[in-house]
């Protein structure tokens, strides 16, 4: 059976948390373990009301969210759509994950999976996302 990989990351493309799970299982069944690995302290979050932006399949899974101390923004593409037809200066901030999947699959290593141990894809999953994460550092602070 394949596996998934589910990513929690920040607006800059930083990783915050990684889950595995199976191939076969829904995204919005991975929130509940995915806000919990969290890497990031709450007692950070605690002074800031960050928003976490989550696709359509998330609906009725906001008191999770609120729980974890996020304001969850779940927005339809159409909503979008028009807000983009208004203002140009407009862009989706909920397709970050996709750029991540995106950086992680030039990782060969990663994709497909070759590994056969859990622990030996999570580490190297960990292994990827800190130097993605020391290489957003670099551009962001110069």
């Amino acid at each position: 059976m394949g596996s998934k990989t589910n990513v929690f990351v920040e607006g800059h493309d930083v990783p915050l948390s990684i889950v595995v799970c199976g191939a076969n299982r829904h995204d919005s069944a991975m929130l509940e373990p995915l806000l919990a690995e969290r890497f990031v302290s709450s007692d950070e979050d605690a002074a800031l009301s960050l928003n976490l932006c989550l696709k359509t399949g998330y609906v009725g899974k906001e008191n999770l969210v609120e729980a974890a101390g996020y304001v969850p923004n779940i927005r339809f593409r159409d909503a979008e759509k028009r807000e983009l037809e208004h203002n140009p200066n407009f862009h989706a901030r909920r397709w970050v994950v996709e750029a991540f999947h995106s950086w992680l699959k030039r990782f060969r290593k990663l994709s497909p999976r070759y590994e056969k141990t859990d622990k030996s894809y999570y580490a190297l999953l960990h292994l990827t996302a800190g130097m993605m994460a020391l290489n957003k550092v670099a551009v962001i602070c110069g």
